[in-house]
């Protein structure tokens, strides 16, 4: 149980930062600072599998830039 909702019913939203990387977030709160939605919000399952989808490099941003320019 989380704030007093099953686990299962909990409804979440998908953040990310200004270094392109994911985390879910409670859809009732808002992101914490420096994060922001992308408009996909659902089970907890459907948010995960969604981050999957989406998150194909792990890399920070600011790593994948530094990386490009030193090619």
């Amino acid at each position: 149980m989380s704030n007093g909702r099953v686990e299962s019913e909990a409804v979440y939203q998908v953040v990310v930062n200004h270094e392109g990387q994911y985390s879910l977030w409670p859809s009732d709160r808002e992101p914490p600072l420096g994060w922001q939605g992308v408009g996909k919000v659902g089970t907890k399952d459907e948010c995960l599998a969604y981050v999957e989808e989406v998150w194909t490099d792990m890399r920070p941003l600011s790593l994948r830039k530094t990386m490009e320019e030193s090619r």
